[in-house]
């Protein structure tokens, strides 16, 4: 059953924010057109509404989440976190994305529990999920702002920073055009990526949203959609019982 296209789509268009900052989910052709699994899935939802799609795309996380908050846009994803709950109401997650650390190859910093120490500096992208988990987590060392995810590395080897923190995926692009770096090993959380919707829409809006969600990942279109786009390292999340 298709859900209403009222509660979703109230313009009669489905709205929808690409942030591609997260080279995991989007990407941006060279004519400026948005690609990938949230594009994908847009579309898909678009499709079942019986409404066109409208891209909003954006750069970064934290402008993803102004674009709902100010009413511009129906739908966006994003990783899932408390200090975004006023603002996005979430699905449940449908893909599960690793946050990992990068450093200078001669560093003296070997794992990730030597990270968070007094006098070390670490880059992030401004509002990402890395940076609102590692603002609550981080006890001793400092955190440095980028305004971008593809401007953080570059950010850390310009300002002769410690660490640069960010989606695996998005580090490893980096370490192949930047010599002399280096990821340390395993993880230092996984990100919950989901769909969300203006909490002002209302209870209906995101039973309708997250009926979607389990639906594409239940039938094989969020795997397909990774496939399909070559993405690595990322995995669909379990289906909610």
């Amino acid at each position: 059953m298709s859900p209403d296209s009222t509660l979703l789509a109230p313009t009669g268009t489905l709205r929808a924010v690409i942030n591609v900052g997260n080279a995991v989910l989007a990407g941006r052709r060279p004519d400026g057109e948005p690609f990938g699994v949230s594009v994908d899935l847009a579309s898909d939802l678009a499709r079942r509404l019986g409404v066109p799609v409208r891209f909003e795309v954006v750069d970064g996380a934290a402008k993803s989440v102004e674009a709902v908050a100010a009413g511009r846009v129906d739908v966006g994803f994003f990783a899932i976190d408390p200090a975004r709950a006023t603002a996005v109401s979430f699905t449940a997650p449908y893909v599960l994305i690793e946050g990992s650390y990068l450093v200078r190859e001669d560093s003296p910093i070997r794992s990730n529990d030597e990270v968070d120490r007094a006098g070390r500096t670490i880059a992030v992208a401004t509002g990402s999920a890395y940076d609102l988990f590692l603002s609550r987590e981080l006890k001793a060392a400092s955190i440095v702002r980028e305004a971008t995810s593809q401007g953080v590395v570059d950010g850390f080897v310009a300002r002769g920073l410690d660490v640069a923190a960010g989606v695996r995926q998005q580090l490893e692009a980096d370490l192949l055009r930047l010599p002399g770096l280096r990821m340390l090993p395993g993880r230092f959380m996984v990100i919950r990526q989901a769909m969300g919707t203006p909490t002002a829409y209302g209870p209906a809006a995101i039973a309708a949203l997250r009926a979607f969600v389990e639906d594409a990942k239940r039938s094989g279109f969020v795997a397909e959609a990774l496939s399909r786009h070559g993405i690595q390292g990322a995995s669909v999340a379990q289906p909610e019982d």
